[in-house]
């Protein structure tokens, strides 16, 4: 069962038509027994993350559990971001902390970094089999910096090389909205899928 965790910092209608738009059923769920059973949970995000942070509390021990028992977990935007240490969005509030680094906030003169942009893939990641270098839709304006930068899957430039998919183990995460990507953005939670069949 894949389930989204609602805790009130995600774009829940475009994931739940996108999932749909593949032919896969979703849980959109803020039941903690539920989560606790699921295969996949998928965290999305859109806000501060501070306020994400104050508002995925109730789940933190659950999702952290999930990926130390090896079960796939995906973030996306600021659900990738909350998976990091700590960002100087919010001095002080700690992160999920699943990948040891930083978020920190855009260098390029345009922020937020809103629209199309190319990545360049890095590394095999399941993620993006069958996809070479496309266009995906961002909309952020802080980006994860990881201690090791083995973790990252492919990159984009917005004023500096900056992650757009992390991939490690049973870890997931895009910086950029498959669900607002077209069609490789819905390849990419095919893919995604794929890997709990």
């Amino acid at each position: 069962m894949i389930a989204v965790v609602d805790y009130g910092s995600g774009n829940l209608r475009s994931i739940m038509n996108a999932f749909k738009n593949i032919g896969v059923n979703v849980n959109v769920t803020n039941d903690k027994e539920i989560l606790k059973t699921a295969d996949v949970l998928i965290i999305p995000g859109v806000g501060a993350f501070k306020k994400a942070m104050v508002n995925i509390e109730p789940f933190k021990d659950i999702i952290i559990e999930h990926v130390e028992d090896g079960k796939p977990i995906l973030g996306i935007c600021l659900g990738l971001q909350i998976l990091f240490t700590e960002s100087e969005e919010s001095p002080g509030v700690m992160g999920l902390n699943i990948i040891p680094g930083k978020v920190v906030r855009l260098s390029a003169e345009k922020v937020p970094h809103m629209g199309w942009n190319k990545i360049k893939i890095k590394k095999e990641c399941p993620l993006l089999n069958d996809i070479k270098d496309g266009y995906f839709y961002f909309a952020h304006s802080y980006y994860a910096k990881p201690k090791d930068w083995n973790v990252v899957a492919a990159t984009t430039y917005h004023g500096s090389e900056i992650p757009a998919v992390i991939c490690h183990k049973n870890i997931y995460a895009t910086q950029f909205h498959p669900e607002k990507s077209g069609t490789l953005g819905l390849k990419i939670l095919n893919n995604f899928v794929e890997l709990v069949k």
